[in-house]
């Protein structure tokens, strides 16, 4: 993914805000990327930004050979559905749908006829193949979150964006669930947007970028991640 001098400018009832100020940034197929920095830094609208849910005023973004900036809302749909999982820190699930449907979900909407069966092996792989007919309020916060990776992961994205995805867990739930997202996206050669206020979970991607005031002041590599990467 490539994003070039990006801009995002939103009006309020107190004149222009500037979210986003200029940024590019690179990530390579198979890459993991720590985002960090403080609340209201533009961490969270870089996500949206790239996974085309918002539009920036200025610049360009290209995900998974695909030009985000001119295409239409259902190109962007399709382009979502296709190319990339998204985890959010309150897991999104739909209440009224079992663990099975709510990870079938995207399989359906791009019409694939194996839905199901690859949706039950999603959840099997996170550990969740004796919980397929329960529903979202009948799971752990925990499982919730494991259904949501099964989700994410169901249609082999070429990146993932995580947002903040152990912040509604405790610490020992939180941890298993990020050698879950790790673990699969070893297995996917995923490239891997985690947006965290946890330095320690940030440093366990290859390479940390900090945004400070909609702008990159930072971008480094960890190089113990890179090693753990390797020997995964």
């Amino acid at each position: 993914m490539r994003l070039a001098d990006v801009e995002l400018t939103l009006s309020s009832t107190a004149g222009a805000v500037n979210i986003l100020r200029g940024i590019s940034l690179e990530v390579a197929a198979g890459e993991t990327v720590g985002i960090v920095g403080p609340s209201g830094s533009g961490k969270s609208t870089l996500m949206m930004v790239t996974a085309g849910l918002e539009r920036p005023s200025k610049g360009a973004v290209e995900v998974a050979g695909h030009d985000l900036v001119h295409l239409g809302e259902d190109a962007l749909a399709r382009f979502r559905r296709d190319h990339v999982g998204i985890v959010f820190q309150s897991f999104h699930l739909v209440p009224t749908m079992t663990a099975l449907e709510n990870v079938a979900i995207p399989l359906e909407f791009a019409g694939r006829d194996d839905a199901f069966d690859r949706a039950r092996e999603a959840l099997e792989q996170v550990g969740l193949g004796h919980r397929l007919t329960h529903y979202p309020g009948q799971l752990s916060g925990g499982e919730q979150q494991r259904t949501a990776l099964a989700r994410a992961f169901a249609v082999h994205p070429r990146l993932l964006l995580a947002d903040e995805p152990t912040g509604n867990l405790d610490g020992g739930t939180g941890h298993h669930i990020v050698e879950l997202m790790f673990e699969l996206r070893q297995r996917y050669g995923t490239s891997l947007m985690l947006i965290t206020h946890d330095m320690s979970l940030a440093e366990q991607c290859g390479r940390i970028v900090r945004i400070q005031d909609g702008r990159i002041a930072e971008d480094r590599k960890v190089a113990g991640a890179v090693k753990r990467a390797a020997n995964a």
